[in-house]
């Protein structure tokens, strides 16, 4: 190679390089922004988790009232036939 190719080469490593760097630059920032929405999005799976739990707590006793309601309509029903 003469020499001006050899500064053509080396100016033409030169301009990838700085691409190179830019595009890493450009990626590291879209990674960031990526792990900021995950972990926003992971916060936001724990606060739905909690709401579920405590609503599945607040249910409980839904059945057992249904349970209580139908044995008292049952000794309703028993006491009206036994007093006929």
């Amino acid at each position: 190679m003469t020499p001006p190719e050899q500064h053509q080469v080396a100016l033409e490593l030169e301009r990838l390089r700085g691409e190179v760097v830019a595009g890493f630059a450009a990626l590291g920032g879209r990674l960031d922004t990526a792990l900021q929405r995950t972990s926003q999005t992971e916060a936001d799976i724990d606060k739905l988790e909690q709401r579920i739990e405590l609503l599945e707590r607040a249910r409980w006793p839904l059945p057992s009232v249904a349970a209580l309601v139908a044995v008292v309509g049952l000794g309703l029903s028993l006491y009206q036939l036994a007093a006929r």
